[in-house]
């Protein structure tokens, strides 16, 4: 396996199956939502990539997709909300329907962050549609127009969600064995 070894997972959080039902939904109702609306898709590199393209794949109406790219965190970033773009936007969003597509919403400053930060700019409307959700670890309420799953284990990879920048590209989601975790 290209992830590592079989045992590096402790237990399978949600399936393949599940995910890719999940994000067919999403479509069909994003899809309806934003017919003749012509939506900008808007997603955070890197872990988003995954949700993004099946997601794109899902909706059955035009769009269009820009990425933007934040700094790692620190522990002292992440309790703070501080962000510093790394990749910013390249097409204008003034008058545009932006839908902000989120693979995780942990404590939500980040999002909070970005999300004011394109409010800036002037869009038509500004909807969030995020596939994992970790409402427990919240400390900004969000508003959250599509949603997959709500989680509550602590630390997850997978479907995008990586640890030391490695278990991405598995197709679901799980947690990591004590031993994968000291690697």
């Amino acid at each position: 396996m290209p992830y590592g070894s079989p045992r590096d997972i402790q237990q399978v959080i949600v399936t393949a199956e599940a995910i890719q039902s999940r994000v067919r939904e999403l479509g069909e109702v994003i899809s309806a939502d934003y017919a003749g609306r012509n939506p900008l898709l808007v997603g955070v590199l890197k872990g988003v990539i995954f949700f993004m393209t099946d997601l794109l794949r899902a909706v059955s109406i035009p769009v269009e997709v820009d990425f933007m790219a934040v700094s790692g965190y620190t522990p002292e970033t992440r309790q703070h909300g501080t962000v510093r773009l790394v990749k910013d936007l390249e097409l204008p969003i003034e008058g545009r329907h932006v839908l902000f597509v989120e693979d995780m919403i942990d404590t939500g400053l980040t999002l909070n962050y970005l999300l004011g930060n394109l409010r800036m700019r002037a869009p038509a409307s500004l909807e969030v549609c995020a596939l994992f959700n970790k409402p427990a670890h919240r400390l900004i309420d969000l508003p959250v127009r599509y949603l997959g799953f709500d989680l509550r284990e602590n630390f997850v990879v997978g479907y995008g969600l990586d640890f030391k920048e490695r278990y991405r590209n598995l197709p679901f989601i799980g947690t990591l064995s004590p031993d994968a975790m000291k690697k």
